[in-house]
């Protein structure tokens, strides 16, 4: 008889890190495609699940540590530290949201140790992955989060108001970028009141933003910039200049500006300076959702709140994290989505002719087997 395929939870340590991989409906539902599930004790207390709702699950509750990511397959949220890495078995599994581009000295690490690792935010954007794609997950959150970063930060309010002292006019946001996390900061910061203005350099993109009640500003001439999966195309020097130089009137017109553009494997493109910062009115906003990849404005730092001449730019990182309830339950159910997906008779099953195997797989057996971050890796 197969001994059962052992899954482990460890606690995320992560700075700030509040979410938890699997939370106990997706272990119930793990359980039922023959996996075993061992969570670490109180992994999942800062989001909400209780060690005695794991053990009603049919959850191991586990506080070795080691024994923990020493399991056939480990799940995490953020990619393991390299201590993390020495204490995986050797020819085991791991699957996170990698961020193999950012992380090369640990992909090159799992792979020394012959680990199958599966970044979660390769996922193909397909119809048949929609179930399994953390990224959209995770920015609809974050696009949430935004407004209200904004909202918080703004000199004024964000609705118009009729009151006895007069009228007060509605905030103008202006949200570059039009993806997930794009559209969900147009939608949020509609229902707050707020004229919403959107830039995408997607053609598609029109459509959804006026959809949500914006207006969507168009770069006459410019040629469709979509990529294969539905992403952003990386732009030219040029490209990014005559973007900019569109843009300027509408950033000294806004109250808030959102920035939302990645493009996947590269540096965030710049969409705004220093200078279109500076020609903001003071008390105005700037929040980048592309710290962590750089960031869409020039001033922007990871984490920091800059003030620039009264113009505040806010460098969230990790905004998912903020809402670990709903991130946590949102992360868990795309994760159990791809592993009941991969697991079969209780052993996981590797189909490199699987688009769904072959683009999220990044090291097994030894190498890194993704091409494009193996490209990244030797470079």
């Amino acid at each position: 008889m197969r001994r059962a395929l052992i899954v482990g939870v460890p606690r995320e340590i992560a700075d700030g890190e509040r979410r938890v991989a699997l939370v106990p409906g997706a272990v119930a539902k793990l359980r039922e495609h023959g996996v075993e599930v061992h969570v670490a004790a109180g992994a999942g207390a800062a989001s909400g699940s209780g060690d005695a709702a794991y053990r009603e699950a049919g959850a191991t509750l586990q506080s070795d540590a080691a024994a923990l990511l020493a399991a056939d397959l480990v799940c995490k949220v953020q990619p393991p530290t390299p201590e993390e890495c020495a204490l995986l078995r050797e020819g085991g599994s791991l699957v996170c949201v990698l961020q193999p581009y950012a992380n090369l000295e640990i992909v090159k690490a799992l792979a020394a140790r012959r680990v199958t690792s599966f970044s979660l935010d390769l996922m193909p954007r397909i119809t048949r992955a929609q179930s399994m794609d953390v990224l959209s997950a995770m920015s609809t959150l974050a696009g949430y989060e935004s407004v209200l970063i904004a909202a918080r930060g703004l000199a004024k309010l964000m609705p118009m108001m009729m009151t006895a002292a007069g009228t007060i006019k509605p905030a103008r946001v202006l949200v570059l970028g039009a993806g997930v996390a794009g559209l969900q900061a147009i939608a949020t910061a509609r229902r707050l009141g707020a004229v919403v203005e959107a830039f995408d350099i997607r053609a598609a993109a029109k459509e959804q933003v006026e959809s949500l009640g914006a207006r969507f500003v168009e770069q006459e001439g410019a040629e469709d910039a979509e990529a294969a999966g539905g992403y952003a195309k990386e732009q030219t020097p040029e490209q990014l200049a005559a973007q900019r130089k569109l843009l300027s009137d509408h950033m000294a017109a806004a109250d808030a500006v959102i920035c939302t553009a990645l493009v996947p494997g590269r540096r965030a493109p710049v969409l705004m300076s220093a200078d279109q910062v500076k020609g903001m009115r003071p008390g105005s906003v700037v929040v980048d959702l592309a710290a962590e990849q750089g960031g869409n404005c020039e001033l922007t730092r990871p984490g920091e709140v800059v003030d620039v001449d009264g113009v505040k730019v806010h460098g969230p990182v990790n905004l998912a994290s903020d809402k670990a309830q709903d991130a946590s339950a949102m992360y868990s159910r795309v994760l159990a989505n791809y592993l009941t997906y991969l697991v079969e008779d209780g052993a996981i099953k590797l189909d490199f002719d699987d688009e769904l195997v072959r683009d999220v797989v990044v090291t097994h057996e030894g190498a890194i087997v993704n091409e494009a971050v193996r490209t990244a890796a030797e470079g």
